[in-house]
């Protein structure tokens, strides 16, 4: 790589409800703690404002996508970091299915994945997550080689329109924790809750809002201003890790925490239930897109808090309700054998991404 006092290539991508720096991993040092230091400079942490880097002063503008030519017959290799806003923190312990929206465009825009030959208007990427070793394919949309960020698909959280980009998902079941239910149970009593532990891509504990003396309605700001509840939370998640086969997680940004409950909005658009997500200690004003996935999981059990407040159709399609609008997840499960518990057969959703800036930036 050149030296940091030069500028590192960098591309600046809003992906899903989420925006990150994307870098080639040739362009960042080899080696995981000068490479977490580095991004630690360049996001400007530890500092709750980051005022002195690229961060947005939130766990979802906090966030580095690492791109590299693709291996174990994947196009693109993804390795996800979380750069943590106020502490000299980088982790890698989780997938971000939101900046995966931008992974397909970057690559193209960076060279690593040739444009269709035959002048096609859609493009299939297929994208190893390295965090977890899941892959997914992203199809997008293109243009004259290129990737096209204009379109008509809607997101909620995200202003505007952009062009859909498809995400389906092969074996992120139990990626982080070992097994879509890590316990080998649809409910587990934690700290004295009922739950649901699961891990659909991205882990989980889901909770009923009214087992914790909240509505599930409030703002974030609202939920964030709750001291005691906030406390309680963290117990849960805390006594959840070991269960979850994820260890001490006191400092680790897993397992997110969702709590759930009925459908609020009474209109055409009601979704299938409410959440409030917690990742891990600041509300999300939206859901994150594995979050999602293992949420709508979690509720197509056949018990459990999720299961109990949401009002399904009948279809593969949860439409979860978060504080900003809706999220449609489509999973498919299947009955297992013996006692592994349901198998995911498919797991799906639709984000939109779009290139904000792309130069170089210049770490502290």
């Amino acid at each position: 790589m050149a030296p940091v006092s030069d500028g590192i290539r960098c591309m600046v991508m809003r992906g899903g409800t989420s925006k990150g720096l994307y870098f080639l991993a040739d362009d960042l040092p080899d080696q995981a703690a000068d490479r977490d230091a580095l991004l630690l400079g360049v996001m400007g942490s530890p500092d709750a404002r980051q005022i002195d880097g690229m961060g947005g002063a939130h766990p979802l503008t906090s966030k580095v996508a690492v791109v590299s030519p693709g291996t174990g017959g994947a196009d693109v290799d993804y390795h996800f970091l979380q750069v943590v806003v106020d502490e000299a923190v980088v982790s890698d312990r989780q997938n971000c299915g939101n900046l995966l929206a931008g992974v397909g465009p970057f690559a193209l825009e960076r060279g690593l994945v040739a444009a269709p030959a035959d002048a096609a208007d859609v493009i299939a990427i297929r994208i190893r997550m390295l965090n977890t070793g899941g892959m997914a394919t992203a199809t997008m949309a293109v243009c004259d080689g290129r990737p096209r960020y204009d379109g008509d698909t809607a997101i909620s959280g995200v202003p505007g329109t952009g062009a859909p980009i498809r995400l389906d998902f092969e074996g992120v079941a139990g990626s982080s924790c070992g097994a879509l239910l890590p316990t080998g149970h649809v409910t587990d009593e934690v700290a004295g809750l009922t739950v649901t532990l699961v891990d659909n891509g991205m882990p989980v504990v889901v909770l009923r809002a009214a087992d914790l003396g909240v509505t599930g309605y409030e703002t974030c700001a609202e939920l964030e201003a709750n001291e005691g509840l906030r406390t309680t939370l963290e117990q849960v998640r805390v006594a959840a890790g070991p269960l979850m086969g994820l260890g001490d997680v006191r400092s680790a940004t897993v397992p997110k925490l969702t709590l759930v409950a009925p459908p609020r909005d009474t209109g055409a658009t009601r979704g299938s239930l409410s959440t409030r997500t917690f990742i891990p200690h600041r509300c999300h004003e939206a859901i994150g897109v594995l979050g999602a996935v293992s949420v709508a999981t979690a509720a197509l059990l056949p018990e459990g808090p999720a299961a109990e407040v949401a009002r399904l159709d009948g279809s593969d399609t949860v439409t979860i309700e978060h504080p900003t609008g809706t999220f449609d997840a489509a999973v498919v499960l299947a009955p297992g054998t013996g006692d592994g518990g349901p198998v995911v057969e498919r797991a799906g959703i639709v984000r939109t991404a779009r290139k904000l800036m792309d130069g170089m930036v210049f770490p502290r």
